[in-house]
């Protein structure tokens, strides 16, 4: 049964530290602190653990710390999710669930985003909302918890 004392782990690749300056018209105007003040909204009382890294290695130790520490991990790995093996097989040894986040909607992007190399090994992918892709992420993972032993 998960441990709902846990938090939510909510890791975020490469480049999203330049949100709200990099490509408006495709990420918007929100920055990663406006991404994170709606995760907090969504998971209410819920601790989460809200991190950034632009370092592919730094991504996958989180991912295993997530294994012991975390109740579920929302991941929005920007462009790892298209050309990194080894974070899928991060995310495929997980024993909590995880689900993949990315603001823009990679399935009607540039033909080289429309495979992820992550959504094969995640519980779910949610994607085209802006920053309300990780509220909708945080609800299903909340959901999830009691579902998956």
């Amino acid at each position: 049964m998960p441990d709902r004392d846990k938090p939510l782990f909510i890791l975020n690749g490469p480049n999203l530290n330049l949100l709200g300056v990099r490509e408006p018209e495709i990420y918007g105007r929100a920055t990663l602190a406006d991404v994170k003040a709606v995760c907090e909204r969504a998971a209410g009382a819920r601790a989460i653990d809200f991190r950034q890294t632009n370092h592919e290695g730094v991504l996958i130790d989180w991912l295993h710390e997530a294994r012991e520490k975390a109740a579920a991990i929302i991941l929005n790995p920007g462009a790892y999710a298209h050309t990194s093996i080894a974070l899928r097989d991060a995310v495929s040894a997980l024993p909590v669930p995880l689900i993949e986040v990315h603001l823009s909607n990679i399935a009607a992007r540039e033909p080289f985003r429309h495979h992820s190399h992550v959504a094969g090994v995640a519980k779910g992918v949610v994607m085209g909302f802006g920053a309300e892709s990780y509220a909708l992420a945080i609800a299903a993972a909340l959901r999830l918890e009691g579902a998956v032993s």
